[in-house]
């Protein structure tokens, strides 16, 4: 027995090293049979309508029994030669563990040149087809003793072709069939149980940002079930109805996306950041409303769009970083894994790094990994962003405050009053400006001396805030300047508040000692913005020409400035 298996193997290797048989053959010696890793060849009909007569004359590539050859290898022709050389007949079962994801796999068994033995496998109609188990397409074979046996295989994909074979005994490939996928069930249980515990905090929280979070969540379990087999596992459907799921992929970096613009308020805070976060939320977008027409022809570009959506979020994270985001270092963390292992992934899909487990299963693993350090964000949250507002708000007040009389600065003024001026140019509202300036305040630090023009000050900056509407911008210029802008306010509205605060500041008394009082009035200069093309600083200048004349034409009074009036005067 042992002299006749050398023999066939010897016959065996003379025939592999002539010219008509330079490709990879499979040598099937002796049990148990458990083949997952070797080299077969492949052809990428273009045309995707050749027929097995015209194929099996055409040259094939080698590759491995785990291949990747990206999306355009929509109709692939795979060519295994396998050779009995145990000198027994052997019954064996060709498992391809990825066939859910395909459109149709077609079987073609060769022997001696001779076709004796033709499958389809069509998943559009699976029904009772006796090919289909779960997920995985089974094809029996017979190799008698002694004898080469070709076996053409015809995969045609909706998208990506991704492809893997396995030539079993028949224990092995009972316990391949009755195996659970346990690392893919255990990432979509904890993207479940995340889903659960988001929506626990939605309901404490009422946050815009988890409702986007349990999407994404949902849209990521979705498919990480259906792109690895879950899905046709445990439901047995398969076709172009279930592939349509896949859409998820789309909808998961929306919902990511919207994530991001909400938890890090990239709107109100980081405008530019914003831009391009919604550049590419539109572009993934209109590929949505694409997949909802035809799936396959959207997610054959989606490698590439991933990558951008890589390359743009972490851009706009680290933008974000180096801007003082408190949060976004904790996303860095959980975006990165999601970055390198669906980069990984994506250069997979594309057929141009071989087949791994890493490799294949990259995007769940990202998915789990970055939703995971998301479920960190946001289940600590709650209390930390508190924190950071709370010690931020108080520093920007800080910085945006005049120490004495607790007013907004100069500073802050012409920050906020250019984005109020914007907002009363949308609306078509006035917006009018005060400058209100002491008068005689020289003499009051003359006389009463530093603490007691302090304390004129402190009384006249209530004045103001007590005598102005809740939404006017009332700000300290410096010394014994302020300034008042009034929204939705024209030059007679602002006039008349000019009065009430002209009026109340007359009527005001500081106490000096327990004997002395003191008295003083303000002048107050009066300029309507002019919403077509004129500015902050115009309005105040014209403001200051109008208090000028208040002051030399008697103080305690207002005056009013108009563009026409300013223009009039000589330079």
């Amino acid at each position: 027995m042992d002299l006749l298996r050398k023999l066939l193997l010897l016959s065996l290797l003379v025939m592999s090293s002539s010219p008509l048989a330079a490709e990879p053959r499979v040598i099937i010696d002796q049990s148990p049979i458990s083949l997952s890793e070797f080299s077969m060849g492949y052809f990428v009909d273009l045309s995707q309508s050749l027929s097995y007569e015209e194929v099996t004359a055409l040259p094939f590539t080698t590759t491995g029994s785990k291949t990747t050859l990206g999306t355009s290898a929509r109709v692939t022709w795979f060519k295994v030669i396998l050779d009995n050389a145990s000198g027994l007949e052997q019954r064996l079962f060709v498992h391809l563990p990825h066939a859910y994801h395909v459109r149709s796999i077609d079987f073609y068994q060769e022997r001696d040149g001779q076709l004796v033995d033709q499958q389809v496998l069509d998943l559009e109609q699976v029904g009772d087809n006796q090919l289909m188990y779960n997920g995985t397409a089974v094809y029996p074979l017979t190799l008698p003793a002694a004898q080469s046996t070709t076996l053409y295989l015809r995969s045609h994909v909706y998208s990506h072709q991704w492809f893997a074979v396995q030539i079993l005994d028949e224990q092995a490939s009972r316990r391949a069939l009755i195996s659970i996928s346990s690392d893919i069930a255990l990432m979509v249980g904890m993207l479940l149980a995340l889903v659960v515990y988001n929506g626990l905090l939605y309901f404490a929280t009422s946050k815009k940002e988890n409702i986007f979070y349990s999407f994404y969540l949902i849209s990521g379990l979705v498919w990480i079930a259906l792109s690895y087999g879950l899905v046709a596992s445990f439901f047995d459907v398969y076709g172009s109805d279930v592939f349509q799921l896949n859409i998820s992929l789309i909808t998961m970096p929306i919902f990511l996306l919207l994530f991001m613009m909400t938890v890090f308020e990239t709107r109100r805070f980081y405008p530019t950041e914003h831009r391009f976060l919604q550049g590419l939320l539109l572009l993934l977008c209109g590929t949505l409303v694409w997949g909802f027409f035809d799936i396959s022809a959207a997610l054959k570009p989606a490698s590439s769009l991933a990558a951008l959506m890589m390359i743009v979020t972490f851009s706009v994270s680290i933008s974000l970083y180096r801007k003082g985001n408190p949060l976004v270092k904790y996303f860095l963390v959980g975006h990165s894994f999601f970055v390198v292992f669906n980069g990984i992934a994506v250069l997979f899909y594309k057929g141009i790094i071989a087949p791994t487990y890493l490799n294949s299963h990259g995007v769940g693993i990202g998915i789990v990994l970055e939703a995971l350090t998301l479920a960190f964000i946001i289940s600590h949250r709650i209390k930390i962003l508190e924190d950071i507002r709370a010690s931020q708000e108080e520093l920007k007040k800080q910085a945006a405050t005049d120490p004495l009389t607790r007013l907004y600065n100069r500073r802050f003024f012409f920050s906020e009053a250019d984005y109020l001026l914007e907002l009363a140019k949308n609306k078509g509202t006035p917006l009018a400006v005060l400058v209100i300036d002491i008068d005689h305040f020289k003499h009051v630090n003359d006389q009463y001396g530093h603490s007691c023009g302090d304390q004129v000050i402190v009384n006249i900056a209530q004045t103001l805030k007590k005598h102005s509407r809740t939404h006017d911008l009332v700000a300290r210029f410096g010394g014994e300047e302020f300034v008042v802008l009034l929204p939705e306010a024209d030059l007679q509205e602002a006039s008349q508040c000019a009065e009430r605060i002209r009026a109340s500041v007359q009527a005001l008394e500081v106490p000096v000692n327990t004997h002395d009082m003191v008295r003083c009035t303000v002048s107050i200069g009066i300029a309507e913005i002019m919403l077509g093309n004129d500015s902050v600083e115009a309005a105040l200048k014209r403001a200051d020409k109008a208090l000028y004349h208040a002051k030399h034409s008697g103080r305690n009074q207002l005056c009013i400035e108009t563009p026409e009036q300013a223009d009039a005067q000589p330079g």
